[in-house]
Order: structure tokens, then sequence, then C-alpha cells
């Protein structure tokens, strides 16, 4: 299956790359006034949807823009979990921090994730239990043992000027406490690089499946932890997450601020 999955997420990766760069404002549509959906995201959706079920007709599928509607998170059967274009902003804008991710689910665990950013030429992908890889290389969380010494990651919701949970106020604190606090503007590329140990850690509000499927897999499969930032095991259905290497984990929750609109 990770075979499979790396293959379509290829697949998937070069269909963007023929249109990075190259967009007609006819192909950039608003699904909100900063959440913006192309042409590329629904073709790109459209192929991965179809290799997959042509390879596993027996799965479920759950994607962003609605080429499938399996929303139990693997409660009766294994289902795919996909991204096909997080960063789509960055991906407008002519920025290469973009990628595609695709994450199986079985009874609500991710069971493996492939994260591929095709323009940067990066392909992540992995298996809680088998490890984690960069390519062939495999790879692991960092090591860093204290917040003070950490450089760490986040991201902020389209809709973040009407939420009462809005993280700038998390993202203010850690840019204290902390070496460094990152904003790419892809959350599968985030958790990916707290996988190979760019990044010690990384949280986010308001999130969805398919931003955390794919790139969640590969932390546990690198040794990272994962939890909701309440602590708890909904993170991939629950909107916000809390990834690291471990070793910062509770100390990067106790900064974050008690949730109020979650």
């Amino acid at each position: 299956m990770i075979d499979t999955a790396l293959e379509i997420a290829r697949e998937a990766g070069d269909l963007l790359l023929e249109r990075f760069g190259r967009l007609s404002g006819a192909e950039i549509a608003r699904k909100g006034p900063r959440d913006l959906v192309t042409a590329a995201d629904r073709d790109a959706e459209a192929l991965i949807a179809r290799r997959l079920r042509e390879a596993f007709p027996e799965h479920g599928l759950l994607a962003e823009e609605g080429a499938g509607d399996d929303r139990d998170g693997g409660a009766d059967r294994p289902v795919w979990i996909v991204d096909p274009l997080d960063g789509t902003t960055n991906f407008v804008h002519g920025i290469p921090a973009f990628c595609v991710s695709l994450g199986l689910v079985e009874a609500g665990r991710p069971v493996l994730g492939v994260v591929h950013a095709p323009a940067l030429r990066q392909t992540f992908w992995g298996a809680p239990g088998q490890g984690a890889y960069e390519g062939d290389r495999p790879i692991a969380v960092s090591v860093t043992p204290m917040l003070s010494e950490a450089l760490v990651a986040t991201g902020f919701a389209y809709d973040v000027d009407r939420l009462p949970d809005d993280n700038l106020d998390n993202f203010a604190r850690l840019v204290r406490t902390t070496r460094g606090v990152r904003r790419i503007g892809s959350a599968a590329l985030d958790l990916a690089y707290v996988a190979s140990g760019r990044f010690d850690a990384f949280w986010e509000l308001h999130l969805r499946p398919w931003d955390v499927a794919g790139g969640a897999a590969i932390v546990l499969a690198a040794g990272g932890m994962l939890t909701d930032v309440r602590g708890g095991e909904d993170w991939l259905f629950g909107g916000h997450l809390v990834a690291s290497n471990g070793m910062i984990h509770e100390e990067l929750r106790r900064n974050l601020s008690p949730l109020q609109g979650l």
C-alpha cells in the first residue's frame, strides 16, 4: 500500500507542478475570504480518488474537495484521508511550500502516511511500527530536551479574524519562550518536518482531518508524540493538535492557552 500511495502522490505532484506558476485568474476560486481553491486542487484530487479506488476498492475515501465522503474515520473499514494540495495559498502565490498528503486510517488511527512536496523535491512516508523515511533515508524526531532550545511551527485558520481561539496569543508567547517559531503555511509539511527532526514540535487549532492524517502517521512512525491541546486523543477529527519529539510535549502544551471556543 505504501508503494502505491507513493506512486499516486508523485503522479498528483507532477500534475501540480505542471500548473505551478501558470494558473489563470479564472482557475482560482474562493471558499472564504482567505480560503482559496484552484483547478489544480480539484484535478489532483480527481486523479488521486480515481487511482485509490482502482487500487483499493474496499477502502473508503475522505478528501478535502469532496471526492469522497467517508467521515467515520475508519470505524468500519480503512479510509484514505486526502489533501490533494495542502498549502493552496502558497501555490497560488508562487511559493514552493505545498504538498500532496495521503493518510490511511483504521479505527480512527493513522496506519500509513505520505507527504510529497514536489517543488521542494521532498517526499516523506512512513507507517507506525515500521519506520519513517524521507525518500530512501530513515528519519526520526529530534532529541531537543527543552522548549527554550526548540524550533517549533504553527499555523492559523483562514477565519482567524472571527474565532475565539485565534492562536495569536499562543504565537506571541512561544516566540518569547522558544528558539523560534515558523509559519510555513502547510500543516502536512509542518508535520513531516517534525518527523524528520527539522522542527521539534508543531501545534495548530481548527485543523481538518485531511490537514493532518498523512503527516501524523509519519510523526508516529518517526517516534514522535501526538495529542490534542488538552492532552487527549481527539486530534484527528477534533480540530486541534500538538505534535512533538515527545521530550518537550508537555512543556509546549502547558504554554498553550485554554481553549474557549472548541
